[in-house]
């Protein structure tokens, strides 16, 4: 960071560091034993939308991989958009294979970061939920941070979230991941794929 950076109050931005999604898997283990939040087998990558012969070319490369990883009988990946415009991919596996979620979820960002669309990446993230199936969890990973930070939306009351259980789930995954601090950085992600 320069002098007039410093001056003006701008700051580095980090950079991404994918390899820090293989930390979801110990993650969680560790949310189901201390919160009672289990993986859904359910998992998405948010990127803003690009048009373009490339990117639509880069996107089915994506499917491909991922619906080849699926197995037989296996689900193939979804893709939609939400009411802002961003291209939501949702990718599903067995709820205990949280491993392979992550291998697929590292996959797309990783692909689209080589295709030269990484400023698009915004986040992913990976559903959860508790013992009685009621409580939606999501643990999302901001791209352009490189942090983690817990999503609780309130099961049938629109628009509200469980702000206790996010800063219980964030001290209790403080040793697992690179925690957000900035909770201005919690977004909510109302209504995403795999949540």
């Amino acid at each position: 960071m320069g002098f007039w950076d410093a001056v003006l109050g701008r700051s580095t931005p980090v950079r991404p560091d994918l390899d820090r999604l293989f930390a979801l898997p110990s993650a969680a283990v560790t949310l189901q034993a201390g919160a009672g939040f289990a993986p859904t087998g359910r998992g998405s990558v948010c990127f803003a939308g690009v048009e373009g012969g490339a990117f639509e070319r880069l996107r089915q490369d994506v499917r491909e991989l991922l619906d080849a990883g699926a197995g037989p009988g296996g689900e193939p990946v979804e893709t939609c958009r939400d009411a802002f415009g961003y291209t939501w991919l949702l990718a599903r596996r067995p709820p205990g294979d949280t491993a392979a979620l992550v291998n697929d979820l590292h996959a797309v960002n990783t692909l689209l970061e080589e295709g030269g669309f990484g400023p698009q990446l915004l986040c992913s993230l990976m559903g959860f939920r508790d013992a009685e199936g009621h409580r939606p969890l999501a643990l999302v990973y901001l791209y352009k941070r490189g942090t983690f930070y817990p999503f609780a939306p309130v099961p049938g009351a629109d628009g509200k979230r469980d702000n206790a259980l996010e800063l219980q789930v964030r001290a209790l995954l403080a040793d697992d991941l690179q925690v957000e601090k900035d909770l201005a950085r919690w977004f909510p992600v109302w209504g995403a794929p795999g949540l």
